[in-house]
Order: structure tokens, then C-alpha cells, then sequence
């Protein structure tokens, strides 16, 4: 048990370094023609939000490990440790900013996701455009709050 937490721990703050790099590439053009020979700049927000998200949930994940709650490692994972974790909250274990937080990176995530089905449905027809859920504000409020849940979690953790 206290090797999964671990793990669940380091992923997430991978997951949280990750988000953040990717949100300094998108940010800065000269880095990416000068290291990665992108001549247009593009952005990756949409990723930042994808990792962000990953970074809660497994610092959710984590928490909830450490408290001995088993998490079944099969599909239907992330609903049942966001169920979980709301439980916690509930108890007033966890503070429900934390749960807020939790629910608007998800929502953010299963957006970005609906798209890509959807764009995954029509292939044929893809065209790059800017996506106006993977923008520059809500990547950026999604690793923000991200590193408040990881740093939070993390210190619950170390109490």
C-alpha cells in the first residue's frame, strides 16, 4: 500500500511537471523554432489541460490509497476515485474547494475529449483549428489549480 500511493504520488507530480512544460513551449515561439524547428508557433492547451487533470487524479488517487480505500485497477477507475474522494470531502476529511477544483479540471478534460471523438469520427474531414475549450486562459487556470491540489494532497500526505 504504501509503495501504490508512492507511485500515484510521483505520477502525479510528473503529470503536473509535464503540464507545465508543455504550457512554457505553447508560450514561447522562439523555444520552439530554436529547439524543436517549428517554424509557425502552435499551442499544446489542450494538453496542459489533459495533464493537469491526470495530475489530480492521481493525486486523488494517492490520497485515497494512503487512507486504505481499494481502487480497482480496471476500467471505470477515474469515476470510482472521483467518487471516492467526494466521499472524503463529505466526511470533511478533505476541504471541498479541493473537490471543486477536482470537478472543473474533469469537466475540462471530458470536453477536450468529446472533441476528440468527435474529430476522430469524421478523420477524413480534420482541419487544424484553434479550439476555443483548449485556449491560453483555461490551460493556464487548470495547471494552476492542479499545482494547488497537488501541493495540498502533498501535505496531507506528509502530516
Amino acid at each position: 500500500m504504501d509503495s501504490e500511493y508512492k507511485i500515484s504520488l510521483q505520477r502525479a507530480s510528473n503529470e503536473l511537471k509535464l503540464a507545465g512544460i508543455i504550457d512554457f513551449i505553447s508560450k514561447n515561439p522562439k523555444l520552439q523554432l530554436d529547439t524543436f524547428k517549428i517554424a509557425e508557433p502552435e499551442t499544446y492547451y489542450s494538453a496542459v489541460i489533459s495533464h493537469s487533470y491526470y495530475a489530480i487524479f492521481y493525486a486523488a488517487k494517492a490520497y485515497l490509497v494512503s487512507k486504505n480505500v481499494h481502487i480497482k485497477s480496471e476500467q471505470g477507475q477515474h469515476q470510482q476515485v472521483y467518487f471516492e474522494f467526494r466521499k472524503a470531502v463529505l466526511k470533511g476529511e478533505i476541504e471541498k474547494e479541493l473537490l471543486r477544483i477536482y470537478e472543473e479540471v474533469a469537466i475540462k478534460a471530458e470536453v477536450l475529449l468529446e472533441i476528440f471523438l468527435k474529430e476522430k469520427g469524421k478523420r477524413s474531414e480534420f482541419t487544424y483549428q484553434k479550439l476555443p475549450q483548449a485556449n491560453a486562459e483555461p490551460a493556464t487556470e487548470s495547471l494552476n489549480n492542479a499545482s494547488l491540489f497537488f501541493k495540498t494532497i502533498n501535505g496531507l500526505l506528509k502530516e
